[in-house]
């Protein structure tokens, strides 16, 4: 990885500065490899270009893992639970810095992790974040960001706020089990146990959905299902999710019942929304300002970004989109073409949104197995077609 040079317009005499800020490819490279296929394209035909890679993530899985490549950090861990109680370990970071705490839902409470056992729509919990969040805050950090996504629960936050200390009564003032349904009971929030820090930190929550907590468009109705969730399942958990909106709102003041992005994971925002003053984000801008993007496409000749499928989610919210518009938003207004596995997204509609062109890697009709072998190998290619393009007479 190379620096990075400041100003208020690229110098077209130098060697041109090249940003390479990919999400991961689902199933075949992680943001940190696709980065660096990209980068050794670039180079393949504009051997002097200066090429700054940035992996990037949406906010969801796959965020921590960016992070870390670009800070040249190794993952902590902490012995928690997943979320169905059995023992885990789950991974976090810190900036080199020390300043901000990285945790990903999906690290202790994620669908991965219980994938093996049958689902439990009205038991999984996260608590094991909470948990996660705990050692997070012991190490000192003065900012947390939680990266949300691939959760396996519908409990609103209550596990997490357990975690760290809380506990969920019911009017005899026993704690309620764990999961969604438990909330069902839930009659009191007691803070008095809650982790010394958990209120003296800022909390930034990663979210690309605008769902409420409860309703039609809510948690239980539309995410429910992914997790195993009858319509039952779903009926019951929306209507204890509206108890906790409620229990929440008369313990803090804070309503959080139709609050856009509270739905996402599960429900989680809402309870740091309440209880710890957490502010939600877009994932991709809370990652770009995270590694140093908009600070990178100040002096940048071309950008280049990426991820398995480009189609129309592309373009709301997700890293191109992110990249795009910082890349529209800064002093050189450089190119940004999207290398993607696939490209679903009509022409014009890139370009609305900022993209100058999208190319797909595959050669040709070729099955799904043999492009995912050659991922890397696709990718520096495709990225040199890209370069010859825009950057090989210029530098010349």
């Amino acid at each position: 990885m190379t620096g990075t040079t400041q100003g208020s317009a690229p110098d077209r005499s130098a060697a041109p500065h090249v940003v390479v800020a990919p999400d991961s490819f689902k199933g075949s490279l992680p943001a940190a490899a696709v980065a660096e296929a990209l980068a050794a394209g670039v180079r393949d035909v504009v051997p002097a270009a200066r090429v700054t890679c940035l992996p990037m993530a949406d906010g969801g899985e796959g965020t921590l893992e960016a992070l870390l490549g670009v800070w040249g950090a190794g993952p902590r861990e902490v012995a928690t639970v997943d979320a169905i109680g059995r023992p885990t370990t789950a991974r976090w970071a810190v900036s080199p810095d020390g300043k901000v705490g990285v945790v990903e839902l999906a690290e202790a409470s994620g669908l991965p992790r219980v994938a093996d056992a049958p689902p439990r729509p009205l038991g999984a919990h996260t608590r094991g974040t909470g948990e996660l969040a705990a050692a997070v805050l012991d190490a000192g950090v003065a900012e947390v960001l939680v990266c949300l996504g691939g959760s396996a629960s519908t409990d609103g936050g209550a596990g997490l706020l357990a975690g760290l200390g809380a506990r969920v009564l019911d009017a005899a003032g026993a704690p309620v089990p764990d999961g969604g349904a438990g909330l069902a009971r839930a009659a009191a929030l007691d803070l008095s146990g809650l982790h010394p820090r958990a209120r003296q930190v800022r909390w930034r929550v990663a979210v690309d959905v605008t769902n409420p907590l409860v309703g039609e468009l809510g948690a239980a109705a539309v995410f429910g299902p992914q997790k195993g969730a009858g319509p039952a399942d779903v009926a019951a958990l929306d209507a204890a999710l509206g108890r906790w909106a409620d229990l929440l709102e008369r313990t803090t003041g804070a309503r959080t019942h139709d609050l856009p992005g509270a739905g996402a994971a599960g429900g989680v925002p809402a309870a740091l929304v309440a209880v710890l003053g957490a502010e939600l984000e877009r994932g991709a801008d809370l990652v770009a300002e995270s590694v140093g993007l908009p600070a990178a496409l100040a002096d940048a000749a071309l950008v280049l970004t990426g991820e398995g499928s480009f189609d129309s989610q592309s373009v709301r919210g997700k890293v191109a989109d992110g990249v795009a518009r910082l890349a529209a938003a800064s002093p050189a207004r450089p190119p940004v073409v999207v290398v993607a596995g696939q490209v679903r997204l009509p022409a014009a509609q890139a370009r609305a949104a900022g993209i100058a062109a999208a190319f797909s890697i595959a050669p040709g009709p070729v099955a799904l197995e043999e492009l995912l072998g050659r991922t890397a190998e696709r990718l520096r290619e495709t990225a040199a077609h890209v370069t010859a393009l825009t950057l090989a007479g210029r530098a010349a």
